[in-house]
């Protein structure tokens, strides 16, 4: 896993205290993260517009992509390699728990291909599987 002075200079942005901060949070975090998980756990050290800034910062660099779950409610992952500012491909699968609430990304599946109507043209697609995630499997 790359370090976040890296990833910052891999997608030429300033390497700030909160940037620094902010992507250390998501790589500790398997789960997809809505901006109020980030203030939470950053309030103490950043304001909520400043953290709202970085994370549109970092949707427009190709850094974290949105996810969205069943309540409409948005979250953000840290995107793959392949992302840019140029071009998101995460058209992936996330997986909910519906026990524990977190959001996952399902990087190894691919949403199948999708044939819309003539006149139709797709610009972003979302597939979101609710469930049980392993760790509430085991729970009694």
């Amino acid at each position: 896993m790359m370090s976040p002075e890296i990833l910052l200079r891999k997608h030429k942005l300033r390497n700030t205290g909160c940037r620094k901060d902010i992507l250390k949070l998501f790589q500790q975090e398997k789960a997809a993260l809505a901006h109020c998980d980030i203030e939470k756990r950053l309030s103490h050290h950043y304001d909520r517009v400043t953290i709202y800034r970085t994370l549109n910062t970092f949707l427009e660099s190709g850094l974290i992509h949105k996810v969205l779950d069943h309540s409409g409610a948005t979250k953000y992952a840290l995107c793959g390699h392949e992302c840019s500012d140029i071009k998101h491909r995460h058209e992936h699968v996330h997986f909910q728990c519906k026990q524990c609430h977190t959001t996952e990304c399902l990087e190894r599946l691919e949403i199948p291909a999708i044939c819309l109507p003539e006149g139709y043209q797709a610009q972003e697609v979302n597939l979101l599987i609710e469930g049980l995630c392993p760790e509430c499997r085991k729970k009694p």
